[in-house]
This record gives C-alpha cells, sequence and structure tokens, in this order.
C-alpha cells in the first residue's frame, strides 16, 4: 500500500444534531369545545456513530472531512405529533480503531468487530410539548421544553492493526523478505533502512487449510519510543497483536544487545507489550558458515524460544509456522 494512502490518524470535530422543540398547541375542533393542550415532543437530534468495517484497512477517507455534523431534531406539532429525528451519521472505520477525546486523551471506545458500532457523540434530546404539562392546577400550559443541545467535541481516531503476529525488529532485518515468503503480500524490499514506511499485512497459510495474520511493522531503532526513525508513529500497532516475533538478521553484530533494544523500545512505549508472547527468529542464516552459525547460537538471549531462518533457503520456515502456531492456540 502506497504511504500516502495509509493514513492511521486522524483528528476531526464531531457535533451532533440538537433536539427540536417541544410544541405548545391546543386542540380546536367543532366538536370539542374545550379542547385542551396538545402540543407533540420534539425530536432528537441525529448522533455520530463509528462502525466496524472489515473492508476498509485505513482512515484515509476521514483524512480531510475536518468537521461532522449531524442534522437536528425537527419541532413537535399539534395533535401530539413529534418532531422527526435527526438523521444519524455512520462513519465506517476498519477493525482495530479506537477513539480518543483530543483534549484529554481519554479513550472514548474501540472498534474491533465487523458491523459492531460505537456512539461517538450523541444527538440531543427533543423537548417535551406542552401536553405532558397539563394538570388539575394547571389547565392551560402555554410552554413546552427547548430541545436539548448535541454532544460536540474534537476526537482522534487511531488505527491500531489487527493481527495474529507483529514482526519487531531493526530496518533491514529481513522483515519484509520473510513476510514475502510465507504470505501472498508484497511488501517492498531494497537493500536501504526504513524500506517498510508502512504497516503490511499477510495471510500466512498453515496446516489443514488453516491461517494466521502477520504484520509487518516499520523497523524500530533504539529511542524510537521518543521519537527517532518511524518508530513512535507505527509502535501502537504492535499493541495489538497476539505474539511478538523478533527478528534480528544473523549478521547483526551483537544480536543479544539488539533484541535488549528491541525489548526496552517496546517497553518505553507500552509496559504491557512485555507480557505478550515471544518469539526470536534469527534471518539470514544463509549468510553464516556452519561454525559462525554455531558461535551465534550459543550467544542467543536466554529466556526466548529461537528459530533459525532463511527466507532465501527457506531453512526453519516450516518450524518458524508451526513454533507461532503453538504459542496462538497453545
Amino acid at each position: 500500500m502506497p504511504t500516502s494512502s495509509f493514513i492511521d490518524h486522524v483528528k476531526l470535530h464531531a457535533q451532533a444534531g440538537k433536539g427540536g422543540a417541544g410544541a405548545v398547541h391546543f386542540r380546536r375542533e367543532k366538536s370539542v369545545p374545550k379542547g385542551g393542550p396538545d402540543g407533540g415532543d420534539g425530536g432528537r437530534g441525529g448522533h455520530i456513530v463509528l462502525q466496524g468495517n472489515a473492508q476498509l484497512s485505513t482512515l484515509l477517507h476521514l483524512r480531510y472531512r475536518k468537521h461532522v455534523s449531524a442534522s437536528d431534531g425537527q419541532p413537535g406539532a399539534g395533535g401530539r405529533r413529534s418532531g422527526a429525528t435527526g438523521a444519524d451519521i455512520i462513519l465506517q472505520v476498519p477493525l482495530g480503531t479506537v477513539a480518543k477525546d483530543a483534549e484529554t486523551g481519554q479513550l472514548l471506545m474501540e472498534i474491533t468487530q465487523q458491523g459492531a458500532q460505537g456512539l461517538l457523540m450523541q444527538g440531543g434530546r427533543g423537548g417535551l410539548g406542552n401536553f405532558h404539562f397539563k394538570s388539575a392546577t394547571q389547565q392551560t400550559p402555554r410552554y413546552a421544553q427547548p430541545g436539548e443541545p448535541g454532544a460536540e467535541g474534537w476526537v482522534v481516531l487511531e488505527l491500531k492493526l489487527l493481527a495474529d503476529v507483529g514482526l519487531v525488529g531493526l530496518p533491514n532485518a529481513g522483515k519484509s523478505t520473510l513476510l514475502s515468503v510465507v504470505s501472498a503480500a508484497k511488501p517492498k524490499i531494497a537493500d536501504y533502512p526504513f524500506t517498510t514506511l508502512v504497516p503490511q499485512l499477510g495471510i500466512v497459510a498453515y496446516r489443514e487449510e488453516q491461517s494466521f495474520v502477520m504484520a509487518d511493522i516499520p523497523g524500530i531503532i533504539e529511542g524510537a519510543a521518543t521519537g527517532r526513525g518511524l518508530g513512535t508513529r507505527f509502535l501502537r500497532h504492535i499493541e495489538r497483536n497476539s505474539v511478538l516475533l523478533f527478528v534480528i538478521a544473523a549478521d547483526t553484530p551483537n544480536v543479544p544487545q539488539t533484541y535488549a533494544t528491541l525489548i526496552q523500545e517496546l517497553g518505553a512505549h507500552n509496559p504491557e507489550l512485555l507480557d505478550k508472547p515471544r518469539l526470536l527468529a534469527v534471518s539470514k542464516m544463509d549468510l553464516l558458515d556452519e561454525t559462525t552459525q554455531q558461535s551465534l547460537v550459543a550467544a542467543l538471549p536466554l529466556g526466548i524460544d529461537y528459530v533459525l531462518i532463511s527466507a532465501v533457503t527457506g531453512q526453519g520456515i516450516g518450524q518458524l509456522k508451526d513454533k507461532i502456531w503453538q504459542l496462538l492456540y497453545a
């Protein structure tokens, strides 16, 4: 997906509709000489609603929609007729969208299922007509309620990709190559840093017609959680992944230190990420001779299961899928 097409963060002002005013009206008919109050209620203002749509993968369609306003409810009328309800605005969003208050950062809702809806801004309640205010001591009330204003405010919509497995690693660790080998995804692959500029999703086929979703996140460098590189923009996508697959190239000068750096950046962004199941894939094993491979294995970090892989020769790819499946469904 082109960088310009992948939008995972938008800010917009949402204004729900105002409720319609209640009516002040009295029944006047030839056959009813003493007709009483019969003013109807005003209609509710339109809501603004978010709805999950699995066919969407970006917030691009909302990028230039800075103001969203629902219509007002209509006033009531005589004969106890209620005003029409204002039309709701339903904003379609990709699964994994989070809505936050732009001022306070408070989480308003998360949309994670197809067709699921969340009320972003509530329409104002319609006012009661004068029919409701009739009493034994007040036979001809000449007042009704005005409609209430609809909720409004600036909100931020953020997309956090939903995937079973998230690839975590430095730029040029071989993440995109791995994704292209195990799935039908076609990420950009080149020999320079930050080839992957936007997250990429791929469906990985597994045994007996089963599958899982893998996400390639742009490379993380030291200091990503504080704004260096591209990591600070895309680390949020890892939050939605069930399993974290750390990909470190075999020719990296210090594999344990690289792993420690990645762990540090994830923890600085969100400590809860460190509670997710992890697996280490040492990529580009075809670049090392047998003696160097043995030395590398002896120096791998403790406390994490690992697989030695090569996207070029296919080494370890089947074993990698098996271990991922076990972590997902153990």
